[in-house]
């Protein structure tokens, strides 16, 4: 650290770490791998940040998009039933725009918990510098805390367009750590914050934060708009030395640590068991399984005011090629047009989910996430990676990446014969589980 860095992390530090922390549930390192039963919830694209990486800052500026307005806590509650009652989902992130400021998270978080949905909040923490709220969610029954550290000092308060958000979010991190509710970070790998990731991950450890996971910076979404560009998005080959450094750090203190949406090429050999792609994620528990997630990602699940649609199955998606990356274009920009063709598209979608298809549980997971990560989110296998003996198992570059700085920066990784196995890697990593996850995760009920 040079002394610059360490002044910053000294006073994040000052403010975040008590001296005598509350005994926290005890998280429980495992091998064992299921098929996620995570499910996720919008409740509105409402939020008091303004994040320049956020997937959906044009909702969150624009207060009359149909997404924008919090949901009523009745339809929230319906979505809860069903991601129990029909996808057997036994957790849940919970999120907005930013969910503690939604009007009933606290009467939400009590009955996820009474359903047997584990409730995760999602956040940034701000609310949190209130040592109430955070005590009410205790209370309420929240299992932990995911936070969006992005940063520290006056990089998180650039990054987050808000002075002094840092100040509250590490407050936020004291009062955690007071009541003995277990956290998580997630950190966006921005160019403004790579010369910070090794301080996050001190940050990490000596506040206890079970795991941390590094944000590829994404086109995801609003993200798609032309907002990234050379200066906040970081070259591969500018991830590489800080990422690996950060995770050396938390591999040394047992701290759990994720990459996702970045290719295999990024990290050292040593740290390929903490990449997860599209393909690793089903495996992941504090991932999001893709069969509810499909339905809660419509846009009748994210509004206010719209009925719900049925569930549907997992199968395979309706063949829409190239019309597909339009279409969801078309909902960003014009969400009231976008919407009603949204909901046809669902229609069809349903119907042929429906069909027979022989195909296993894990293999319609995989055709999934190969859809997600090219259709989806316009990831690109760039010419190098036909020699890489990981490319069926890894997303690839960004889709406007090469716009951006050419293919030059892929590094085929040779292992003596291509790479099929989703899991060749991440079965080795030791994930940390919560207690309530152990039965289901070792007998499968």
């Amino acid at each position: 650290m040079t002394v610059a860095a360490a002044s910053v992390l000294d006073r994040a530090l000052a403010f975040a770490v008590t001296p005598a922390p509350a005994v926290k549930p005890v998280y429980l390192g495992s091998k064992a791998r299921k098929i996620t039963r995570r499910g996720i919830l919008w409740l509105g694209q409402t939020c008091n940040l303004r994040c320049h990486f956020c997937y959906f800052l044009d909702r969150i500026e624009d207060e009359q998009h149909p997404e924008h307005a919090f949901m009523s806590l009745d339809k929230a509650k319906a979505i809860c039933r069903t991601l129990v009652e029909h996808y057997g989902n036994n957790s849940i992130d919970i999120q907005g725009g930013e969910p503690t400021l939604y009007p009933h998270i606290y009467d939400l978080v009590a009955y996820c918990a009474e359903i047997g949905l584990s409730p995760t909040i999602i956040t940034n923490a701000q609310v949190l510098s209130n040592r109430a709220a955070v005590s009410r969610f205790r209370r309420s029954g929240v299992r932990d805390f995911l936070l969006s550290v992005q940063g520290l000092g006056a990089v998180y308060d650039e990054l987050v367009g808000q002075q002094g958000a840092h100040v509250r979010q590490m407050k936020a991190l004291h009062h955690l750590q007071e009541e003995g509710i277990p956290f998580r970070f997630n950190t966006v790998v921005s160019k403004p914050a790579l010369e910070q990731l090794s301080d996050i991950a001190r940050l990490a450890v000596r506040t206890g934060a079970e795991v941390v996971n590094f944000l590829g910076f994404n086109p995801f979404n609003d993200q798609r708009t032309g907002k990234r560009n050379a200066k906040n998005v970081p070259r591969y080959a500018e991830i590489g030395a800080p990422l690996n450094e950060a995770l050396d750090l938390l591999a040394a203190a047992g701290v759990e640590a994720n990459v996702r949406y970045l290719p295999f090429c990024v990290v050292a050999q040593r740290h390929r068991p903490a990449v997860y792609d599209f393909p690793q994620i089903p495996y992941d528990l504090h991932e999001n399984d893709f069969a509810s997630w499909s339905w809660t990602d419509l846009p009748a699940q994210r509004t206010r005011d719209a009925p719900l649609t049925p569930p549907f199955g997992l199968g395979p998606r309706l063949p829409l090629g190239a019309l597909r990356t339009p279409l969801r274009r078309l909902v960003v920009q014009m969400p009231r047009v976008g919407d009603g063709l949204h909901e046809i598209k669902q229609r069809l979608e349903q119907a042929w989910a429906a069909r027979p298809t022989g195909k296993s549980r894990d293999e319609l997971y995989q055709r999934d996430a190969r859809m997600r990560a090219r259709e989806y989110t316009g990831y690109r296998h760039v010419a190098a990676c036909a020699a890489c003996d990981l490319q069926p198992v890894c997303d690839g570059f960004y889709g406007d990446y090469t716009e951006l700085f050419g293919d030059g920066e892929a590094r085929p990784i040779k292992l003596g014969g291509r790479i099929a196995d989703p899991q060749h890697y991440s079965r080795q990593q030791v994930k940390k589980i919560h207690p309530e996850d152990q039965h289901w995760l070792e007998t499968g009920s």
